[in-house]
């Protein structure tokens, strides 16, 4: 009831689709390699949310105080944020452990669906980069440069300290609202991925509370950052975004040959893969359901971007 009397003010279809891209972002976020800013991107409501973050600041409180409740929420976007961060939990929470069963069990056919949404959403970024010069031809190359970089990064032993935990949900909140860069994949590269996805399925409060809290502290931080390069060299911003994801295509791949492995928990988890050719991957390359994924993942995007186009 409370969340319907907020959104008496606007149609209330409109924030349901929000928290439908919501849902679209976590589903993406769970994964690692693939990012939900990517998502937000394409579905219209990026600048949106970068925007509303940067609202949230001391003068909201100011706002409270003198003009009550109802200016605060209007002044930090609340219907818009509520939506669409209740999008992303309920996504979260509900598709953890069934994105974890696909990572394990077909991790082919699920990498195959992203790498088509996310070979697409490099066509979508880069159009909306309105001029290109050499300026922003170079920031696309040192994007992708940067993003390939990380990708071949190996991932840290687990740990359970509530500081690095932090530090984690800090980090990887930042990955998340760029394009490209996976939230997901910085917390493997960390070490902290599985600890954090365990503690979501088993209820943690602890672990979830302290990721949480470091989140909410990198996402306010960095979001000032992006809204302020997207106010003063939005072209450069966008080119180096599409760099991000191009770079990102790498670690999405969906055929690979592991080179090296660790235990984690009892676990052989593959710390250095090879991209290879489905004929030579060891096993079944579920080529043309593959392909099938890859264009419904392709196809989404545009058919994401055009409902976004057509709202705007």
């Amino acid at each position: 009831m409370f969340f319907l009397h907020l959104m008496e003010n606007k149609k209330k279809i409109q924030y349901f689709f929000i928290m439908l891209k919501g849902m679209a972002m976590g589903a993406a976020d769970v994964v690692p390699g693939v990012s939900g800013g990517t998502i937000a991107f394409i579905s219209g409501i990026y600048e949106e949310l970068i925007t509303s973050i940067n609202s949230i600041d001391f003068s909201l409180i100011k706002t409270l105080r003198k003009e009550g409740f109802k200016s605060f929420w209007t002044q930090m976007n609340g219907n818009f944020l509520l939506a669409l961060f209740l999008g992303i939990i309920i996504s979260v929470v509900s598709l953890a452990k069934f994105i974890s069963w696909l990572l394990e069990n077909q991790p082919i056919l699920l990498w195959s669906f992203f790498f088509g949404l996310v070979l697409a959403s490099i066509i979508i970024v880069g159009k909306a980069i309105e001029k290109w010069n050499f300026r922003t031809i170079l920031m696309l190359i040192i994007g992708a440069l940067i993003a390939y970089y990380i990708t071949q990064l190996p991932p840290s032993e687990n740990t359970t300290s509530l500081p690095f935990l932090f530090l984690s949900g800090a980090l990887a909140i930042c990955a998340m609202i760029l394009p490209g860069i996976s939230g997901a994949f910085i917390l493997v590269l960390l070490g902290s991925y599985k600890i954090i996805l365990d503690a979501v399925h088993e209820r943690d409060l602890k672990i979830v509370a302290t990721v949480g809290l470091g989140a909410i502290f990198g996402l306010l931080s960095f979001a000032k950052l992006l809204k302020w390069m997207f106010n003063h060299y939005k072209n450069l911003t966008l080119a180096i975004l599409t760099g991000f994801i191009i770079g990102s295509l790498n670690k999405i791949w969906p055929w690979k040959k592991v080179l090296e492995t660790k235990i984690f928990d009892d676990k052989i988890i593959p710390i250095k893969e090879q991209n290879i050719s489905p004929w030579a991957y060891e096993g079944d390359h579920h080529l043309m359901y593959a392909i099938i994924l890859g264009l419904i993942g392709f196809s989404f995007i545009f058919i994401l971007e055009k409902a976004a186009s057509k709202k705007q």
